[in-house]
């Protein structure tokens, strides 16, 4: 079936497609909305139940979400530090109840006090937060931190490009670049795939905007204030690929991304480097900029995909992979916003000279996000390898107060206890040797008065909320994983130990994407760091 809805979605492409036409009807008028939608159906000649589901996949599409007027920010890193009551105790001095909606996350987690009214962003007068955060390296040459400069000279490597792309690809196996989106592959490895697919007669690059980890804020920077060094990414890539088009898919709750990345996009336009939006005539590389409508799990590769095509953004099964059957089925490279942003580098001064930079199997550098706990935070490039208390106490100033824990890398990221903080090097492969995830390298302080038992609610319901339902363990693990920890913390019925182990491993082990098999991993570290505080809400496990 999905098969089948991509062909048709295929017929209009990117210049007018359903996804987007969807959106614009889904928006519009409560009463017109659903004769808009079957419209839609007509035109792509689909079904109505296709074009209804995949409206109703999305929070900002639903009725609800037109009547408010303010949203504030309920993510991990604004919990836990008490600023989401403050900011909506001011609000509530202008607004009714009714009229204020959240979202998750706004990526102002080094400020904690952001909230988005009339599609801006704005701070609430309690944190006098700032829009762009402090940026800073430990790299003796940054790479990622660096203004553009000129940019006809910025994209002048491309000549010398076209005339070569064997050796541009030698240069990013050399580098050892690796996703930095979470997941950390090999990035020559997904681009020699989709050149290899020569018997496609199209073929696209796809930026994955859609950073939507409590904690982060290092890709909607890049995009904000260096959206040229992710272009040039993507259309480098294209080159060697032989791709014509790309897209950069970006979250709704960046605006000003979505913003300055079609300002430069225009920019290229102008000066003949690259196709407009709407120019489809000139043969150049044309990008297209497609706004999310409010879903985590559009962050998971497969899912981006179906989220552009107009399907409903569930998972995929893999294989294929994206690289031989992505995007309308085409073969597609697909990374995120930090790893295109590192591909000029490497291309002028060399994959040796980037890999330098880092360590063996964690070559290059990092960018790291640090909440608003810190006596300096925002956004470091750090040398992978560094000592992470080097980054958090050195670079990052420590913490303004007393924290216990940090959790890293997202809702899936690792929970890191305070006493093992020396024990890891910011690299990939030392957090996975001690048992945590370096994921996309977000920080969020637990402060020492901050129950756990909570975070790991809030966990489970944060997965449970953006669970796409494709699969069952994580549909209906994380609703139940919710409903013992919500029992335990209202009404104090003791979760059974056995039972929410079994619960955990079936998550795990069963979920076809790394949100269902991610959550169980900051619960088990709560679980071993933290069992003195937790365990009066648990029954305990009985020795065999």
């Amino acid at each position: 079936m999905s098969r089948n809805l991509r062909g048709l979605s295929l017929r209009k492409g990117l210049t007018d497609s359903m996804y987007e036409q969807i959106s614009d009807a889904a928006l519009g008028a409560d009463d017109l909305r659903e004769a808009n939608l079957i419209s839609v159906a007509r035109e792509f000649k689909t079904g109505n139940a296709a074009i209804l589901s995949a409206s109703s996949f999305y929070d900002f599409l639903q009725p609800g979400h037109q009547g408010k007027k303010v949203f504030v920010c309920d993510g991990t890193a604004c919990l836990v530090s008490g600023r989401t009551e403050e900011v909506m105790r001011e609000l509530l001095e202008t607004y009714q109840p009714h009229e204020i909606g959240t979202m998750t996350c706004l990526g102002h987690c080094h400020t904690n006090d952001a909230y988005i009214a009339g599609g801006e962003i704005r701070y609430c007068k309690c944190g006098g937060g700032r829009e762009t955060p402090e940026v800073y390296s430990n790299a003796e040459n940054p790479v990622l931190i660096v203004p553009t400069g000129d940019i006809r000279d910025y994209y002048s490597p491309l000549a010398a490009l076209r005339n070569n792309t064997e050796s541009a690809l030698r240069e990013l196996g050399s580098s050892g670049l690796r996703g930095r989106g979470g997941a950390g592959f090999p990035f020559h490895i997904k681009v020699r795939s989709a050149l290899n697919a020569a018997t496609a007669d199209t073929k696209y690059v796809v930026c994955n905007g859609d950073e939507g980890d409590p904690g982060a804020f290092s890709d909607k920077w890049l995009l904000e204030e260096r959206p040229h060094s992710v272009l040039f990414g993507m259309l480098a890539t294209g080159i060697i690929i032989g791709a014509g088009a790309g897209v950069v898919y970006i979250r709704g709750e960046y605006p000003l991304a979505i913003k300055r990345v079609k300002e430069a996009i225009r920019t290229l336009a102008e000066l003949g480097i690259a196709a407009g939006e709407e120019n489809d005539d000139s043969g150049l590389f044309r990008f297209h900029v497609v706004q999310g409508s409010g879903a985590y799990i559009c962050g998971e590769e497969t899912s981006l995909l179906n989220s552009i095509e107009g399907l409903r953004a569930e998972v995929r099964t893999r294989p294929p992979f994206p690289a031989v059957y992505g995007l309308f089925g085409r073969p597609t490279v697909l990374s995120n916003v930090e790893t295109f942003a590192n591909v000029r580098y490497i291309l002028e001064r060399g994959g040796a000279a980037w890999a330098a930079m880092g360590t063996a199997k964690s070559p290059g550098t990092k960018l790291v996000s640090l909440d608003g706990a810190f006596n300096r935070p925002g956004l470091l490039e750090v040398k992978m390898g560094t000592p992470l208390r080097n980054v958090m106490d050195e670079m990052g100033g420590g913490t303004r107060y007393p924290v216990k824990a940090f959790q890293i890398g997202g809702p899936l990221g690792g929970l890191v206890p305070a006493s093992r903080i020396d024990d890891l090097t910011l690299d990939f492969e030392s957090f996975a040797r001690e048992g945590f995830l370096l994921g996309h390298a977000g920080v969020v302080s637990i402060p020492e008065d901050f129950p756990v038992i909570r975070l790991v609610e809030h966990l489970f319901e944060f997965t449970r909320k953006e669970s796409c339902g494709k699969c069952f363990p994580c549909r209906l693990g994380s609703a139940r994983g919710h409903d013992l920890v919500s029992a335990a913390v209202k009404d104090g019925e003791l979760i059974d130990r056995q039972l929410f182990d079994d619960l955990l491993e079936a998550m795990e082990l069963g979920s076809l994407c790394a949100l269902g098999s991610g959550l169980p991993l900051p619960v088990k570290n709560a679980l071993q760091y933290f069992g003195d505080e937790l365990k009066d809400y648990f029954t305990t496990i009985k020795e065999s």
